[in-house]
C-alpha cells in the first residue's frame, strides 16, 4: 500500500498548498490512503468544520488533530458528525470523538489510523500515550484486520517520540511524529517493520517562526513582552510529510522518503 502522511498544516498558506498539490500527488504517485495532521489549519491554533472538509476535498483520507484539537469551538460537535477526523485517543476521557479508526482502502484493505498526545514538556499533563495505544494495536495486529497501522505522535520531545516509534515497531506501519513543525533528518525503517520519523514538518510557510509571522516571537525572545497576536505566515507554502509503501501481507514498510514539495526548502519525496 502506497501512504502519504502531511505534517501540521498551517494556517491559509497551509491549507492553499494541501489543495493545489495533493490531488496531483495522489495521482503521479499512485497514493492509496493520505492523512494529513488539520489541527493548525484554522488561524494556526485548531479546525474549522469548513476547513477539515476543505483538506478531505483536497484528497485526505484522514484528518488528524492535536493538543489545539477543540480550538475552535464548532470542532466539538462536528468531531461526532465526521469520522475521518480523529482527536488524540489520551486527549480526554470525556472528549466527543474518537482517537482511532479502521478506514477502507482500495482492494477491499484496512487501514488503522490512531493518534497519541505526548507527554514531556506539553502545557497540559495528558494520560500515558503507551497505555492509550495498548489496546488499539492489540485489537489490530498487523497482518490481520488491518492491512496497514499508522501512528500520529503528536509530542514536543524527539525522545517520546523515539520512544514511541520503538515500542509499535513491529507492531504498526508508521509512526510519525508532528507539533514541532521542522522536518527530522531520521526518516528510517526500524528494526521489526516500522517506518518511522521523529516529525513530518508542517505544511506552511518556512520564512517564519515555526509557521508564524517572525516579528512577534521575536519581540517576546528578544523583550520577554508581548504586542500582539500570534498570525500564521502568509508566503508560500512548503508541503512536507512522509511517504511509506508497504508490504499488505504482512503490514510492514519496504520503503520510505521524507517529502517536501514547493515553498522554501529543498524538494524531495519517493
Amino acid at each position: 500500500m502506497r501512504i502519504l502522511f502531511l505534517g501540521d498544516v498551517m494556517g491559509r498558506s497551509g491549507r492553499s498548498a494541501v489543495a493545489e498539490r495533493l490531488p496531483g500527488l495522489r495521482a503521479d504517485w499512485s497514493l492509496d490512503f493520505v492523512v494529513v495532521n488539520g489541527e493548525n489549519a484554522t488561524s494556526g491554533a485548531g479546525l474549522s468544520p469548513d476547513h477539515a472538509r476543505a483538506l478531505l476535498e483536497a484528497g485526505a483520507d484522514c484528518v488528524t488533530l492535536g493538543d489545539h484539537a477543540f480550538d475552535v469551538r464548532d470542532m466539538l460537535s462536528f468531531i461526532e458528525q465526521e469520522p475521518r477526523v480523529l482527536r488524540p485517543l489520551n486527549y480526554a476521557k470525556a472528549a466527543p470523538g474518537r482517537g482511532a479508526r479502521l478506514f477502507q482502502a482500495p482492494g477491499g484493505r484496512k487501514v488503522l489510523v490512531a493518534q497519541v498526545l505526548g507527554q514531556v514538556f506539553m502545557k497540559r499533563p495528558f494520560d500515558d500515550p503507551f497505555s492509550a495505544l495498548e489496546p488499539v494495536l492489540r485489537a489490530h495486529p498487523l497482518g490481520g484486520l488491518a492491512q496497514a497501522v499508522l501512528v500520529d505522535v503528536h509530542c514536543e520531545a524527539t525522545s517520546e517520540k523515539m520512544a514511541l516509534g520503538h515500542w509499535c515497531d513491529g507492531r504498526a506501519s508508521v509512526v510519525v511524529g508532528t507539533h514541532t513543525h521542522v522536518p527530522t533528518a531520521d526518516a528510517q525503517i526500524l528494526p521489526q517493520g516500522t517506518a518511522f520519523q521523529s516529525d513530518a514538518g508542517m505544511c506552511g510557510d518556512y520564512n517564519s517562526v515555526i509557521g508564524i509571522e517572525r516579528d512577534e516571537p521575536l519581540r517576546r525572545f528578544v523583550t520577554g513582552m508581548g504586542k500582539g497576536r500570534f498570525e500564521p505566515a502568509g508566503g508560500p507554502a512548503t508541503l512536507c510529510g512522509l511517504f511509506v509503501e508497504t508490504d499488505d501481507r504482512t503490514g510492514r514498510a519496504l520503503r520510505l522518503a521524507p517529502v517536501r514539495q514547493g515553498g522554501r526548502l529543498a524538494p524531495s519525496g519517493p
